[in-house]
């Protein structure tokens, strides 16, 4: 006999079943529950990171105490793991901001987070998106208290400051282009190694980092800089601290900068790609795909390294608006130089200069380049990488390749 159902029995069966399924979902999302998959503190003299990776975003409630100076952070939906547990241990001795980090379950939902500090701290806590290999983040920066004491020898803290208020390129828009610098004037060099702290860049196969590699060439470029008569080298960073682009670009621009060097370790999917390559800036699009493709790697710096949205609220093409031709140009006869003297220690990758709209490079009044050293994702290259002679054969080409544009520059 056929079975047939009618329209009442039809509606009662969807109700029934939209019924049911309104019951799972509901009891899926409660069942949904916050878990801390990785733990990380980044102390620096500049600031002290801690990051808290999780699953799904963290609601969370933050408040400072005092007498002793302590940070409280109040996690829900959250139970305490081995994960979380083991943030007590990431405290390094030498942590200027950071005393201790102790954690709680303090009911069945929220987790309390007890920061103990040695000094008094400026807080800024955030939260990222997934990125990259990155899930969900909660970040809380310590900054010292007080900025304005900073020598202005390195102004890095007064611009991160400015960066988190929103301030940063209205400050730099008022910095005046140099005209008619005095003839026997140093030259300002300014390094900067790529990626820090929450950022490694490219990792090779043997778990080399770039952030490292990168920040120890720039360390053997700065010591042999210092020698050369007449010229002042600074760094964006000297240590294992992630800095934004337009605070790199800024604090170049702040120490009135005559040269800017982004060094970076290049990588790719396919290990047997490999050489050397220097890119200037571009505003009319990149010379390959390859160049886009790296150019728009590198700009996620700041989402990979995590910077929160209130940071420079100004439009971010403000100063890339006013790069000036002749920049432009001494940037092409800077990167042809540095590429010629590379060419002599490793196989280029491109046998020309490339270009593309690096966030890095674009600093008006300063002729900027980037150097990618070699390939990290080679293992060939990685182990060249690791090695002292190699860092500082790169770092030989760096100064010769200055060396040569000095005497070719256009003014």
């Amino acid at each position: 006999m056929k079975k047939t159902f009618s329209p009442t029995k039809r509606l009662l069966v969807k109700g029934i079943i939209a019924t049911c399924l309104l019951s799972f979902t509901r009891v899926g999302f409660a069942a949904t529950k916050a878990q801390i998959v990785a733990v990380r503190v980044w102390p620096s003299s500049t600031y002290t990171r801690i990051t808290l990776e999780s699953n799904i975003k963290l609601n969370y409630k933050s408040a400072s105490l005092f007498n002793p100076n302590r940070i409280v952070i109040d996690i829900d939906n959250l139970n305490l793991n081995p994960t979380l547990k083991t943030i007590s241990s990431k405290v390094l001795s030498h942590d200027p901001y950071i005393k201790s980090i102790q954690v709680l379950q303090i009911d069945s939902k929220i987790v309390r987070i007890m920061i103990e500090l040695k000094q008094n701290v400026n807080p800024n806590t955030f939260t990222l998106s997934p990125i990259a290999e990155f899930k969900h983040r909660l970040v809380m920066d310590l900054y010292p208290y007080r900025t304005t004491s900073t020598s202005d020898d390195d102004p890095l803290l007064v611009l991160l400051e400015e960066y988190k208020t929103g301030d940063l390129s209205k400050k730099q828009a008022e910095i005046k282009t140099q005209t008619n610098k005095k003839k026997n004037a140093p030259i300002i060099v300014v390094l900067d190694p790529g990626h820090g702290g929450e950022d490694p860049g490219a990792i090779g196969y043997n778990r080399t980092r770039e952030k490292d590699i990168v920040l120890q060439i720039a360390r053997r470029t700065y010591n042999l800089l210092k020698k050369e008569a007449n010229i002042k080298v600074y760094m964006t960073r000297n240590e294992d601290v992630f800095i934004p682009l337009k605070v790199r670009v800024a604090k170049a621009r702040s120490l009135r900068a005559d040269l800017f060097i982004s060094i970076h370790a290049d990588a790719f999917t396919n290990r047997s790609v490999g050489g050397s390559s220097v890119f200037a800036l571009s505003t009319r699009g990149a010379s390959s795909s390859a160049a886009s493709y790296l150019a728009q790697t590198q700009n996620e710096a700041d989402q990979i390294g995590g910077v929160s949205r209130s940071g420079d609220k100004y439009l971010d093409n403000t100063i890339l608006d006013l790069v000036q031709k002749t920049t432009l140009n001494n940037g092409v006869l800077l990167g042809n130089a540095i590429l010629n003297r590379m060419k002599k220690i490793n196989k280029l990758h491109k046998q020309s200069l490339e270009k593309a709209g690096f966030a890095v490079l674009k600093a008006p009044d300063i002729p900027s380049v980037l150097v990618e050293t070699a390939f990290i994702s080679n293992i060939t290259e990685e182990k060249k990488l690791k090695t002292a002679s190699f860092q500082n054969q790169v770092s030989k080409s760096i100064i010769d390749g200055i060396k040569d544009y000095l005497k070719r520059r256009k003014n």
